[in-house]
Formats: structure tokens, sequence, C-alpha cells
């Protein structure tokens, strides 16, 4: 049976990603079937537990799932592995400020599902102090269990012994205490991490991060800690997006690459098949299926090369005479006129959307988002409810003349206006999809 833990911290930037990702590395070197999950709508995470592991890493988000579709995505988790790690996101208590148990915080699927937390303390600044930070954390929820710490960005064995000293006599292990290695810094950019596909040297950094931590984690005293996670045994299958069509072409190259695990695995568990294509070498969707994805990305790295991508243009432009074309977030910039990148120069885009982005006029949009679809497109009918979130930086210069495709509230109700657009069988959005929530009647 597998079983499962959580890797959380008391804030983002505390060392979760790095000691998740050492785990999962030093566990597999070790034989031991390990899998990755995340908490929250991130996808740059998930593909590094994927590069990592071998095996595909899925979001669970209280707020932008159902009930049922945790439980289904919890299920497809744990299937095929030994051990489920379970990356948090932000800190572990982090989220709306409401309803109970359904706020997006990780706090809500270590409870929901009965994982045990490994606690990660960046202790860079303090030493006994951090005792009370662990057992703050220890006591706050009597729902959410803390299992162990994990000291990080320690400086001298001394400064580890400090920490251990103090948390330990609150009755809390310490299963480790990770100490400062530059060399060990992830690179970044605007959206989080350099994608795991854009990184040169990942195996070499995964034979780091596996040394490191059978060096400075009792992983013995980690595995122990983790438990089954409570599946609810008859909860009935679901998925969370209807495939737009029988065969879906989607794009997936360095440029569009934010395609959540579970919403494919529901298109295939649906009967779909996926055939993938790259833009970037100028490739069109397969003229063989009935509906094309563009998910979001970085296009506004790899402008240039897509203005230059005739073929892809033309093929995309064919292809939506007859049958419906997504774009979500990256991919509803380039199914606009234009996008003007970093530099500030503009590119031709596919221009089957009327609006144009920019990359130069930057302001960082974040939050859940619940839309309610105005007209039939690829992602559902009209009147239909979805949950996800929008984060980018990109702005919208010149709207075009195209109808909204949806009306937006964020995570608490308020009214965030129209958004997206649709134009005859092409509709795109900067709101990315995790889940169906019903239809308005």
């Amino acid at each position: 049976m597998t079983r499962g833990l959580m890797i959380a911290a008391p804030r983002s930037g505390g060392g979760k990603t790095t000691l998740t990702l050492a785990l999962l590395a030093a566990l597999r070197r070790r034989g031991v079937g390990v899998r990755g999950a995340k908490t929250g709508p991130d996808y740059i995470d998930p593909a590094f537990h994927e590069a990592l592991t071998g095996r595909s890493s899925l979001n669970l988000d209280s707020w932008a799932m159902p009930p049922a579709l945790l439980d289904d995505v919890m299920a497809q988790a744990c299937l095929d592995c030994e051990i489920l790690v379970t990356e948090a996101s932000m800190g572990l208590f982090d989220g709306l400020m409401d309803p109970r148990g359904a706020r997006g915080a990780p706090a809500d699927i270590a409870a929901r599902f009965g994982l045990p937390v490994i606690l990660v303390l960046d202790i860079s600044g303090q030493g006994q102090s951090a005792a009370a930070t662990a057992l703050g954390f220890a006591t706050l929820d009597p729902t959410v269990r803390i299992a162990g710490v994990i000291l990080n960005r320690v400086g001298s064995p001394r400064h580890a012994a400090m920490a251990t000293q103090a948390i330990t006599a609150t009755g809390i292990p310490v299963l480790g205490a990770f100490g400062r290695d530059t060399q060990l810094q992830m690179p970044e950019r605007h959206l989080g991490l350099v994608q795991a596909r854009e990184h040169g040297g990942l195996d070499e950094l995964a034979a780091r991060l596996a040394a490191q931590a059978e060096r400075d984690l009792d992983l013995d005293a980690i595995l122990a800690c983790a438990l089954p996670p409570h599946i609810d045994p008859v909860a009935p299958a679901t998925i969370a997006l209807p495939p737009p069509g029988q065969r879906i072409a989607v794009a997936n190259d360095a440029a569009f690459s934010f395609l959540y695990a579970h919403v494919v695995a529901g298109w295939r568990s649906a009967g779909a098949e996926i055939h993938p294509f790259s833009p970037l070498d100028d490739e069109g969707p397969d003229d063989r299926c009935d509906a094309c994805w563009l998910p979001g990305g970085y296009p506004e790295l790899h402008a240039g090369q897509l203005a230059a991508a005739g073929h892809f243009r033309h093929a995309l432009a064919r292809f939506a005479q007859t049958r419906p074309v997504h774009g979500e977030c990256g991919g509803f910039m380039v199914l606009g006129e234009s996008l003007t990148d970093k530099a500030g120069e503009t590119h031709r885009m596919t221009g089957l959307l009327g609006h144009a982005t920019s990359f130069a006029r930057r302001r960082m949009n974040l939050g859940y988002r619940s839309a309610t679809l105005r007209h039939d497109c690829a992602i559902g009918v009209v009147g239909t409810v979805l949950r996800g979130h929008e984060f980018h930086y990109a702005t919208v210069t010149d709207p075009g003349p195209d109808a909204p495709l949806a009306s937006l509230h964020d995570g608490y109700g308020v009214d965030r206006g129209a958004g997206g657009a649709r134009r005859g069988h092409v509709s795109g959005t900067f709101f990315h999809v995790l889940s169906t929530a019903g239809t308005l009647s």
C-alpha cells in the first residue's frame, strides 16, 4: 500500500522545493518507487518532480477541486508507487480566509488525507528560537500532524545542535539538517523556477541533491513517518474537465508546457487521445484531430521564433475554420494579433483573436478565479462554471473586437469583470482551468 507525507514550510522561499527534490532523488537512488505531488496550482515544481522520479506529478487544490475530484486525483497519485511525497505551496496554513477545509491551503490537503507533515525550517539567522516556530506549527491545528522537522540553511554543526536541542525538547523530532550549498540554488525567472525541460544540468543536480540528502537527512526516519493517505473508498470516479474532442492536438514545447497532469489524465480516462505538436518547430496541429489546445508557458521568450513559424500559423488558422481551438494564458497570447516582448519589440502572432498583449508593460495578476462561460467553446457550454487561477505578468494593450469569453470572480467571490475572448471556433483566456464546478441553469 502506498504511503505518503507532505513537505511544508512556514513561508514561501524556505527551501521546500530543494528539500523535496533532494528527498525524491535520494529515494529513487535507493530503489524506492517514489512519486511527487504538489498542492496548489503550480506547474513548474511538478515538472521537476517528474524529471527526478520518472513518474507524473499531480496537483491537489482544496479550493479549485471539488472533494470527489480531490479523492480521484489522490488515488491516481498513489498508483504505481511506494511513497508519495507531496510538496506544499506557500506556507503550510496559507490560503483564502475561508471556507474551512477548502481555502486552498496545504494544511487542507494534509488534514483531508491524513498526510504527516515534515516541516522545513530555514534557521538562517536564528538558533533556539526555531523551536518556537516548530511548536507553534505543531499545535495550531489539531487536524494537521507535524511528524518532524528538517533544518535548512544550517551554517555549522554547532548551529544545527542549538536548534536541534531546543526543538527536540518540545517533543518534535528533527529528521535532518540541510547545510547551505549555493550550487544547489535553482535558477529562476518571472513565473518561478526555470522549467525542468530547460535545465541543462538536471542529472548532475539530481545527483548532488541525492548525495546531500543521504549525508544530511535521516532517510529511514523520514520514511517511517509516512502513512497511507485516507481516501474515500466509495468516491465516484470523476474528471476535472470534459475533453474538448476525441483526438486533441496539444502544443507541447518550451513555449507551451503548462498543462495539468490531472486534466490530461481525465481526458484519457474519458477515451480521448492526445497528439502533441511543437509550434517552435513550426509544426501545426494534426489534421486528424478534432480539437486543439494551446497551453500556457513562456511564449514571450520565444516570440520571434513563433512569429517566424509560418506553417504553424497557417495550419492553425485552417484547423480553426472547422474545429475548436483554445488557448490558456500563454496560448491566449499567441492566439492574439501581436505580442510585445520584454525588450519592447512587437511580434506578429496568429491573429485568430483580435487582442494584443505586452510583456514590456508588466503587471502581476495572481489569484484564484471562478469563471462562468458566456459562450459555448472548447472548455464547456454557456453557463459552465470553472475553477482555476491566473498567474501572469503580461498585459492586454488592445482588447480587440471579440466577445468576452467568461465572467470572472476571485476566490472571495469579488467580481473581476469579463475576461478572455471568443471568435468563431476560437477561444482563449488568461485563466487556467483546474476543474469544472458545474453549470448554471
